[in-house]
């Protein structure tokens, strides 16, 4: 019996390596394989006509010196402010999705539909909205609260702000849903069990309901962050490479497409590139030093 039962988890492991292997093969060809080439690629001035030639240290001097690169490390940083704010919208409209209302099916499909949306196509979306006569300053003028048209897409101070309304717009659903799974997980023994104890509603979501929930903050926190300092497609199709004349929009991932691309300049690109990977890494630690507690295991 125990013989049959290990080769039946031998072919159910084989079955699930199988199963996962195209996966991997995509994440080692797409990801591990660009990041080891991009490391030393970092320490070169690399030329596809002339010998590859190795600098060390320049590339990064360069880009500490450089006042587009503070510019876009600046404004990536800046962007990382949709982090809570969307993290909380998330986590409130899963609360309210997760009570029993009517329509409520309804209600989880229309805050997921701007999830599946392309990416493109809602920053198109939102570039004619956003224009001098789209339709929020028409429904502005409508309403009696400007006269003329905002120039949202230009204006220096409202240009990054308006990127950042598509990209919560975007990722609250997807956050939401996550939430939304967190929220059910929790067994409801433990809620009834402190309202009998005489716990208020609040007093159950700050002791029982945020320490279960701790789990799906960080992994939700995690990729909002990376997310928001790696932001690249709303931004180019709604500014282009070249951005405002101000670059109020550059942020590090389109400068580095401008520097490697436009450029040609792969070795600086990488440089750039791997000194925002280990400002993502910065912000994953502090994650972990402050959310590492939580879920069902705190209370064990």
């Amino acid at each position: 019996m125990a013989s049959s039962l290990s080769k039946q988890q031998r072919r159910r492991a084989g079955f699930a390596y199988l199963m996962i292997a195209p996966g991997v093969l995509l994440l080692v060809v797409f990801t591990f394989y660009p990041i080891v080439y991009g490391l030393p690629l970092a320490f070169t001035n690399y030329s596809a006509l002339d010998a590859t030639k190795w600098i060390g240290l320049s590339n990064f001097r360069r880009a500490f010196a450089d006042p587009d690169f503070y510019t876009a490390l600046r404004n990536s940083l800046l962007y990382v402010v949709v982090v809570p704010v969307i993290q909380l919208l998330a986590i409130l409209m899963a609360v309210l999705v997760n009570t029993k209302l009517r329509f409520v099916g309804l209600f989880r499909v229309a805050y997921f539909v701007p999830v599946v949306t392309s990416m493109v196509a809602a920053a198109i979306a939102w570039k004619w909205m956003y224009e001098e006569q789209g339709i929020l300053n028409y429904i502005l003028r409508s309403l009696g609260l400007i006269r003329h048209g905002i120039a949202f897409m230009v204006e220096p101070k409202l240009a990054l702000a308006g990127v950042m309304l598509v990209t919560i717009w975007k990722g609250l659903g997807y956050y939401m849903m996550i939430y939304l799974a967190g929220l059910q997980s929790i067994p409801g023994e433990l809620q009834e069990a402190a309202r009998i104890d005489g716990a208020n509603r609040w007093q159950v979501v700050r002791r029982i309901t945020i320490p279960l929930l701790m789990p799906f903050v960080l992994l939700c926190s995690l990729l909002s962050v990376m997310g928001a300092i790696r932001v690249f497609d709303e931004i180019f199709v709604m500014h282009g490479p070249k951005g405002d004349p101000v670059n109020s929009t550059l942020v590090a991932s389109v400068y580095t497409y401008k520097v490697a691309f436009q450029d040609f300049d792969f070795g600086y690109a990488a440089a750039i590139g791997l000194v925002v990977a280990v400002i993502i890494l910065a912000f994953s630690l502090v994650l972990f030093r402050y959310t590492r507690k939580g879920g069902l295991t705190y209370y064990e």
